[in-house]
This record gives structure tokens, C-alpha cells and sequence, in this order.
């Protein structure tokens, strides 16, 4: 039976919630400190303990900086843009644009983490007598992971990932993503809570997430570009890009983070749950901020009720009818039914092939056939006779029971993929297109074989 995930996210979903969440339903702690260790970066501890939200127990995971790197989440006022008597010109100074939102000309990060205490991170002032920062450009972070002690199959999730949250962050600065530059305060916390989403969701072989709808909070939060409408702009992106399903609710404050909507769009598989289901076990984690919503992540393993073997087989495929069309030719060149091969297919045909027959007098000759639809026949048979010497064709009408499918974009580290998803018996089984594969071998110089793996595994 496959790890089927449900998350829960009435209350919004960010890096640590999810981090926090998945370690509840028992993802190895020992792992993260080992992927911890081989970190390339430095500056920061990670605290994972147990806190009370709303009356719920959870476990709580921490991102710890160190002083010069320290920063402090905005209070609720400040989020909402509302000035604080006396505090608020100090409150300003020491907090600007915790959504880490640099200069247009230096690069970008947005990691509002409203959950995260240190998801805001402080702009370097140097004009304030703040350390400078450097950034950190995607491929600087695809060497921090490729640096960490990480399975692959993490490793492409951390990846694909960050790819996803740099699309969107480049989109809403109309900047190529290889320009997108993670400020080197703040991308500490989103570099730790993707990596270790990456590790959990590896431990625990999770193969299915549902997630039936995001919800997010209203209102406006203040940066250094000025106020800017909830949900942000890399949320915004990212729930259209991968065709999320949002709910505004009435709560004031930032619910999803743009790290929590890139965690949901790199793993989400289903958007329905079972219409019959057992709960396996129950992982809850939490946010730092207090709003009217209990500001918790549930995550629960479930595990399908078994349904009637031929009802399932029933809903998994279809039925249609196609027309099988041959021909026997013995006085035809290979390079013309190679060509022959070309128009049929881009006329339409399902599938064309030829293989070598031996005719009467033992003459050897080609055995061509074609499936097509009913309504391609006539289309299949001009080409046929046209372009051969054969003087007849075979005509059959078959019925056929093929499997249903969709066709789906896969976001790899490398670029998109088009493949083709079939659903038999409960299990997935994904086929990337071949010219799409082709195309992103072609641009990025890999193997077809290494390009086809990352499509599969997404």
C-alpha cells in the first residue's frame, strides 16, 4: 500500500509548520542531524520542542540564529501596517521589510513567514551600522544542496522545490530565475526548512499527498516595497502556476507562506481524499504567530478502505473503437515506407509500424499497419495508396479497453517536462513525452535517461 499524506490546512501551511508536522508523525530526527552537520552554512541551531496552540499540543521547530544573523519577526500591528505610538519609528528601523524584499537590482527573497519567529529576515543596513550580507543565487543554493548528506530522492525534492520558489519570486520581478538572488539572512530559514521537508517526506516514503485547499488570511502586510496585498505575489504565482485551490478567509495576517506554497505544489498529487479512509497516525505542527485560527499544520497518514477489485479496475479504464487498416507490399522501398510512416503518424494515426512477411512464391515483402480512429480512414487510406504500390487495404474494426489518463507538466530542476499520467489499480504510473524529454536534453546538455528519471520521480 502506497504512504498516503493528508495535510490539513485550514490554519495556512509555512517551511517550519510543515517541518514541525512531519517529525510529529515520526520522520527521523537523527537524519536531520545528520543532513544538518554536512551543511555548508553557518550561523544558525535548529530547537524542535513541544508548545500549546489553542489547547492542542504540537510539536514546535525552530530555525535558531545566531546574533549576527538574528532577526525578529513583525509584530501583529506592524504585519497589518498600523503604527505603535512611541515604539513604532524604533519598531520600523530595527524591523523594515522583514519579508526580505532587497533592492530590485540585487536580487529577491520573500519568505514571509508569518509562522516562522525568523522568516522575516532583516535587511542588511549598512547606513545603520548592520553587518553586509551577500546573496545567494539559485545555483549557489543548488551547491549547498548538492552538498548536503541527503539521499537523491530528497535531494530532487529540495531541488525541485527551491526551482519552484524561484520561478515564482522571478515572475514577480520579471527577472530571468538564475537572477534571483535569496538574501543570505532570511534563506538561511527557507535553505533549513526545505532541506528538512525534503529529508521527512524521504523517511517517511511518502508517495501520495492530498491536499484538498489552501487557506489564506486577508489583509496587507508592509515591506520595502511598500504594502503589499495578501497573498503576496510568490504565493499568488505559485497557486497559479500549479493550479491551486485557495480560500480567503476573513483572518488578518499572511496564513501561506511562499515556502509553504512551494512545499504544497512540489508534492501535492490530489486534491479529493478517499471517500473511505482510516487515519494511520496524526502529526501536528506549529506556527509561531497567534491568530484567530489555531495557527497548527495536520498532517495525517491514511490508508484507503480497501474497494471491490472490479469496481476499481472499472473506474481506472474506458472503452472505444479503432479501425486497424493493412496492407501487404512486396515491391516498395524501405526509405518510402519510411516516409509513408512520417505522414500517417502526422495525419493522426495512433500507431503505424511495417514488418517483414513472406508471400506467396515465397517473395518477401513488408506487412503495413495502422490504427487509427473511424473518422481518420479515409485520411490513413489516401496516404496508403498514394504513396505505395500496394492495390488494396484491410479494413478492421476493433473494439479496445485502454487505461485513462491525463497529461500533466512535471517541474524538475532543469526545466518542465510534459508526461502522461495513467492510474491502474491505485498505483501511478507516470511516461514522459518524448519530444518534451528530447527538448530538455537538448537545452541542458543531459542525458536522455537522466532527463527521463527526473521526470518520473517529479
Amino acid at each position: 500500500m502506497k504512504n498516503k499524506l493528508y495535510l490539513e490546512c485550514t490554519s495556512g501551511i509555512s517551511g517550519d509548520m510543515a517541518v514541525a508536522a512531519l517529525l510529529d508523525l515520526g520522520a527521523s530526527r537523527e537524519k536531520l542531524k545528520k543532513a544538518l552537520k554536512s551543511l555548508p552554512v553557518k550561523g544558525f541551531d535548529i530547537k524542535i520542542s513541544r508548545v500549546v496552540k489553542s489547547g492542542i499540543d504540537a510539536c514546535d521547530f525552530d530555525v535558531v540564529l545566531d546574533k549576527e544573523h538574528e532577526n525578529h519577526d513583525h509584530d501583529m500591528g506592524y504585519l497589518h501596517g498600523h503604527e505603535h505610538g512611541e515604539h513604532s519609528r524604533e519598531h520600523e528601523e530595527a524591523h523594515a521589510c522583514r519579508a526580505n524584499h532587497h533592492h530590485e537590482t540585487t536580487g529577491y527573497v520573500h519568505e514571509h513567514e508569518n509562522h516562522d519567529t525568523h522568516a522575516h529576515a532583516a535587511e542588511s543596513h549598512s547606513h545603520h551600522g548592520h553587518h553586509h550580507h551577500e546573496h545567494r543565487g539559485l545555483n549557489e543554493i543548488m551547491a549547498i544542496i548538492d552538498h548536503a548528506d541527503m539521499t537523491d530522492r530528497a535531494r530532487s525534492y529540495a531541488k525541485k522545490i527551491f526551482t519552484i520558489l524561484a520561478t515564482a519570486e522571478a515572475k514577480a520581478h520579471n527577472v530571468p530565475a538564475d537572477q534571483v538572488h535569496f538574501h543570505e539572512v532570511g534563506a538561511v530559514d527557507s535553505i533549513v526548512d526545505i532541506l528538512f521537508v525534503a529529508v521527512c517526506m524521504d523517511d517517511l516514503d511518502v508517495e501520495e499527498v492530498i491536499i484538498p485547499r489552501l487557506c489564506e488570511g486577508s489583509g496587507t502586510i508592509r515591506c520595502q516595497h511598500g504594502i503589499l496585498p495578501v497573498p503576496v505575489p510568490a504565493v499568488s504565482n505559485i497557486v497559479s502556476a500549479h493550479h491551486l485551490k485557495l480560500h480567503i478567509t476573513p483572518v488578518q495576517g499572511e496564513l501561506v507562506t511562499p515556502t509553504g506554497a512551494a512545499i504544497v505544489a512540489a508534492f501535492l498529487t490530489s486534491e479529493k481524499l478517499p471517500e473511505d479512509f482510516t487515519v494511520e497516525k496524526i502529526g501536528i505542527g506549529a506556527g509561531k504567530r497567534q491568530y484567530e485560527c489555531p495557527g497548527i499544520l495536520r498532517a495525517m497518514l491514511i490508508r484507503e478502505a480497501e474497494k471491490n477489485t472490479e469496481i476499481q479496475k472499472f473506474s481506472d479504464t474506458e472503452s472505444d473503437t479503432i479501425i486497424k487498416l493493412e496492407s501487404n507490399i512486396d515491391d516498395c522501398t524501405g526509405e518510402t515506407l519510411g516516409y509513408v510512416m512520417e505522414l500517417l503518424y502526422e495525419a493522426g494515426a495512433r500507431e503505424a509500424n511495417y514488418m517483414p512477411v513472406f508471400m506467396k512464391k515465397n517473395r518477401p515483402a513488408w506487412l503495413l499497419t495502422v490504427i487509427c480512429k473511424e473518422d481518420q480512414v479515409s485520411g490513413m487510406e489516401r496516404i496508403i495508396f498514394k504513396e505505395t504500390t500496394t492495390i488494396g487495404i484491410r479494413r478492421q474494426k476493433m473494439e479496445r479497453t485502454v487505461l485513462k489518463r491525463e497529461k500533466r507538466t512535471v517541474v524538475t530542476p532543469l526545466g518542465d517536462v510534459e508526461v502522461k499520467v495513467c492510474i491502474f489499480d491505485g498505483q501511478e504510473y507516470i511516461y514522459p513525452e518524448y519530444e518534451s524529454v528530447k527538448k530538455l536534453c537538448k537545452k541542458t546538455g543531459v542525458s536522455y535517461r537522466e532527463a527521463y528519471h527526473m521526470a518520473v520521480c517529479g
